[in-house]
């Protein structure tokens, strides 16, 4: 049978109807209110209103910055007639101020009311609200941030905006500009579609505002917040969300607060953007934890490779195609070893590098299919070369460093919102201690490569394993179901890693003019040798002889050459086959949570193969 449930029932108040007033698109503004507590531009502002004879009212400290000006100002005080009271508590709440501010135009019974009560019209409020968001921040007493909650200016605020037909709200001085301009270009009026924008702004802001003192409230009550407000600022539009066809997309900030980032160069897309931030973070972890320059080269929301500046062992310089004599800087060296993690994934990826980007990375990245990058700063001549690339259309972020992200963050997914506080945890050396093994020597690399590993599966799609080696990453096994199989696809990369270090896939006799990309898609494609018929024939063109086969007798030789590789899992591995399977790549250290019914026997699988295992106690899920 199916059984259903009735819903909670909503009551509903009254409704009121519209009240009814002339029809106007351009208001002239003949007496405007102001009350700022950041007076950034008022002067010169006001000095603008007063060109054109506009009568000012204001109070308190506002009222004497404009007076020491030379401007006429008229003290909201004298004009309603009721002196300010109650330490300042009360100043503009009173109907001569607010019938001014509500009045509806061309309404006959509003006319005659506001005429009988000498109620003058006011067709522009220009206000800042207390700082009561920065009163909680700076560590104030309960009482003093009470004190600080704004009573008038939200009142005046929402009088104004609910007016809009008719009067002007202006909340920020980076409204001012736009402002005069409007009404330069239309005789000192405005047009209803400002107005309509402006207050739209406005209650943006009422509410930004009463959600950061209900959310005060409830934590000072030590209960949860009866509802919760969240108000965001649209910045730019997407071209499309994830796919072409979802074409309502935009970056939106949290009200009150910048953007992560600064756009330098190109436009960046949905997907290009959650790349970015995750890298970012990514890096920028990396470093704090090993104190060396840190990379990274991510697609579609999980790193393909992750590294930091170590230096290169003789053999990579061929393999990586770099030349032997050449010096590198710790951010070259960084995306140098993140973007060999898995080169071919890391084609038209979004890079991450966690210092200031110089000439020389700018340079090896030119050369890399690539769609952006994300750095704390660039030098000029970095910032010249990486502008040229993609025609133009390279995406170049700034990031800002020490970037407040707030404690929680929400998603929205099918109409439900998901709300938890965000992953903090910072992985250290000392999450390496407790090691489990019979093996308990742990040195310095391997410390390194642990760290590397377990920060890079923070900001990987779980379930999710990732090997890493000499202070690299060299397979991550990212998004599947069963942990063996992250294992197993990591291993993968990991064997293909290692292989292009062969002397037969040095070696491989390339044309001239073959592209960089395609020389790193034939050497892959050597080593897996899975070829159809017709792949071979393409591949072997590519050739000025046709290479000799590399057999999997060679490759299992030189494999059991790979040692000293560190394995990290974002979870507890709940049999021992992934162990099995690591000891096949030359794993010789285990990170791992801990927790499974099944540690006894995993550890004694590390045992076997003479593998050091520590728990860190630290689950590290990503979705």
């Amino acid at each position: 049978s199916f059984y259903n449930f009735p819903r909670k029932s909503i009551t509903m108040a009254h409704i009121l109807t519209a009240v009814e007033g002339s029809q106007q698109d351009i208001v002239p503004i003949t007496r405007a209110l102001i009350s700022v507590s950041d007076k950034t531009g008022i002067v010169d502002f006001c000095k603008y209103l007063g060109s054109l004879n506009v009568e000012l009212l204001s109070t308190g400290g506002t009222a004497k910055a404009l007076r020491e000006a030379g401007l006429t100002v008229k003290d909201v005080s004298d004009y309603t007639g009721a002196p300010e009271c109650l330490d300042g508590r009360v100043k503009t709440l009173h109907p001569k101020v607010h019938g001014g501010l509500l009045g509806v135009r061309g309404n006959p019974t509003h006319e005659s009311q506001m005429k009988e009560q000498g109620i003058d019209k006011i067709d522009l409020t220009i206000l800042n609200l207390y700082p009561f968001e920065a009163t909680v921040k700076s560590g104030a007493g309960f009482d003093q941030c009470i004190e600080n909650i704004d009573i008038g200016g939200p009142s005046m605020l929402r009088s104004t905006a609910k007016n809009h037909a008719f009067t002007t709200i202006v909340t920020s001085p980076k409204q001012y500009a736009e402002l005069e301009k409007e009404m330069k270009e239309n005789n000192g009026g405005t047009t209803l579609g400002l107005r309509k924008r402006f207050a739209a702004k406005a209650f943006a802001l009422t509410a930004s505002y009463d959600s950061a003192i209900a959310t005060y409230f409830a934590s000072q009550l030590e209960a949860e917040a009866p509802s919760v407000v969240k108000v965001y600022n649209p910045e730019f539009p997407l071209k499309y969300g994830c796919n072409p066809h979802q074409k309502s997309a935009q970056i939106l900030s949290r009200a009150g607060t910048e953007l992560p980032f600064e756009i330098l160069n190109g436009n960046p897309g949905y997907i290009n953007l959650l790349d970015a931030t995750n890298a970012w973070q990514l890096v920028a972890e990396l470093k704090a934890a090993t104190g060396l320059t840190a990379a990274a080269s991510f697609k579609h929301v999980s790193p393909a490779g992750a590294a930091v500046a170590v230096p290169l062992q003789d053999v990579e310089y061929a393999a990586y195609e770099v030349k032997k004599d050449e010096t590198f800087t710790s951010s070259a060296l960084a995306y140098l070893r993140a973007r060999n993690a898995d080169p071919m994934c890391s084609f038209g990826d979004f890079c991450a590098i966690s210092d200031i980007v110089d000439e020389q990375t700018a340079r090896y990245l030119k050369k890399e299919v690539s769609d952006g990058i994300v750095a704390p700063g660039y030098t000029a001549e970095a910032l010249e070369i990486l502008k040229s690339k993609k025609g133009g259309k390279f995406i170049i972020l700034q990031a800002t460093l020490d970037y407040d992200a707030g404690e929680v963050e929400y998603r929205e997914v099918y109409g439900m919102t998901f709300m938890q506080t965000r992953n903090e945890v910072k992985i250290s050396k000392s999450d390496m201690e407790n090691v489990v093994t019979t093996k308990k020597e742990l040195g310095e690399g391997a410390l390194r490569d642990l760290m590397v590993a377990s920060i890079c599966l923070k900001y990987t799609q779980s379930n999710s394993v990732g090997f890493a080696k000499d202070g690299m990453m060299v397979g991550v096994g990212a998004g599947q179901q069963s942990r063996v199989d992250c294992v197993k696809l990591a291993g993968r990369k990991v064997c293909t890693w290692y292989l292009r270090q062969h002397p037969k896939v040095l070696s491989l006799p390339f044309k001239e003019g073959i592209k960089r990309q395609d020389r790193v898609n034939a050497r892959v494609r050597y080593i897996e040798g899975d070829f159809t018929d017709e792949e071979k024939t393409r591949w072997e063109a590519q050739f000025t002889e046709v290479p000799p086969v590399l057999t999997d007798e060679e490759k299992a030789e030189f494999l059991k050459q790979s040692t000293g590789i560190s394995i990290s899992s974002d979870a507890f591995f709940p049999f021992r086959d992934s162990i099995d399977h690591a000891s096949k790549l030359g794993v010789s250290y285990v990170a791992q949570p801990g927790g499974s019914v099944q540690d006894g026997q995993v550890t004694e699988a590390c045992d076997e193969y003479g593998m050091a295992m520590c728990f860190t106690g630290i689950r590290l899920f990503h979705h």
